[in-house]
């Protein structure tokens, strides 16, 4: 059996701190564009869309129940660091407006950038043991649980999602949200592997 590399407490921090990052970003295109998204996420963008919160209040406080199942089936470091990471997110989609302005972004353009940046930040949280908490986490308790992948998992999730924003938003809306959703679904799906990352 190969034996397992633990990160630093530095590398732990530059690995959630980047995927925080790149994910705060990517929330900003999201929320400019009015597009949506799927997982936690999603719901939090739907809520902030037709009550007029903002988006990382409406974050937080939904993924507050899934902490509890985090604890449990996850461990206390990991909870912790999807704890801090959704703080972070929370309060960087709130912070990047004012210092990252767009004065045009096409929405197809703009869905394949939240797709990727999502999923390269959310590949950095994971081989970091940490991630944004919410529907997330039910995924991850899959996939190590039955070997079925976490991607997929978020896709199915994302697909009762959207077949609920049919009813809310423009079709033209839903249907560049769910480019965004694919290529980050994807991404995940292809990449997060544990027996190809052994790191924790």
């Amino acid at each position: 059996m190969t034996p397992t590399t633990r990160h630093s407490l530095i590398e732990d921090v530059q690995g959630l701190g980047l995927g925080v990052f790149l994910c705060s970003i990517a929330i900003h295109i999201l929320t400019h564009l009015g597009l949506i998204t799927g997982q936690t996420a999603g719901i939090a963008a739907i809520i902030s869309y037709l009550s007029g919160w903002s988006f990382g209040a409406v974050f937080f406080l939904i993924n507050i129940p899934f902490y509890l199942l985090a604890y449990r089936r996850l461990g206390p470091v990991f909870t912790l660091k999807s704890l801090i990471s959704v703080s972070l997110l929370s309060a960087g989609t709130s912070l990047i407006p004012q210092a990252f302005t767009i004065a045009y972004l096409h929405p197809a353009l703009g869905a394949v950038m939240f797709g990727s940046l999502t999923g390269l930040g959310l590949l950095a949280m994971f081989r970091h043991g940490g991630s944004l908490g919410g529907l997330g986490i039910v995924a991850l308790i899959v996939q190590d649980s039955t070997g079925f992948r976490a991607g997929y998992v978020q896709l199915i999730a994302d697909a009762v999602i959207f077949a609920a924003a049919f009813f809310l938003f423009p079709v033209e809306i839903v249907g560049w949200s769910l480019l965004g959703a694919v290529v980050l679904n994807l991404i995940i799906a292809i990449n997060h592997r544990r027996d190809r990352y052994i790191a924790t």
